[in-house]
């Protein structure tokens, strides 16, 4: 009989050789494509199982001005981005479609507008679902990474995400 272990395993995906980008996902039922826009770039996930964890490191020096992040999932239980020293989290109500977000380990202390922390969640339907809480199977959710978060040009950024109907 053979038995085989694997330990973690992680999918890397450079978008070529000149990419600004290298993107680590934990797994293979999860991609990250980057979309191109002038002084902006979108992180598009797509996840199979609803769990999963993404790494963006850049290869450049600087982090573009604007970071988008579009989630095709249909509800948003939890996600996290750290830059490695802070963490910021959300989460959407998935009967009111209310977002909440707080900084790591301060679930009690919910951020407002006015944190430099603070990034609105939207919920993008497709013609389908208007006036749903949460994206029906062609909807994502989409945030702008908040500026303090990548002031500092970190080397990479970590992504966390939960379905709620996984």
């Amino acid at each position: 009989m053979l038995t085989l272990l694997l330990g973690p395993v992680s999918f890397v995906f450079a978008q070529d050789a000149d990419s600004p980008f290298t993107i680590t996902t934990k797994r293979g039922g999860d991609q990250v494509k980057v979309e191109v826009e002038t002084e902006k770039k979108c992180f598009v996930v797509r996840s199979s199982t609803g769990i999963g964890r993404a790494i963006i490191e850049r290869n450049g020096t600087n982090w573009p001005k604007t970071v988008l992040v579009r989630l095709h999932l249909k509800g948003l239980e939890n996600f996290r981005v750290s830059n490695g020293e802070d963490c910021l989290v959300a989460a959407v109500s998935h009967q009111d479609g209310k977002a909440s977000l707080w900084m790591d380990g301060e679930e009690t202390s919910l951020l407002d507008s006015q944190h430099p922390y603070w990034m609105k969640i939207r919920v993008v339907e497709n013609e389908e679902s208007p006036g749903q809480p949460n994206p029906s199977k062609d909807g994502w959710f989409q945030m702008q990474l908040p500026k303090a978060l990548l002031e500092d040009d970190p080397k990479s950024i970590e992504l966390k995400w939960i379905d709620f109907y996984r």
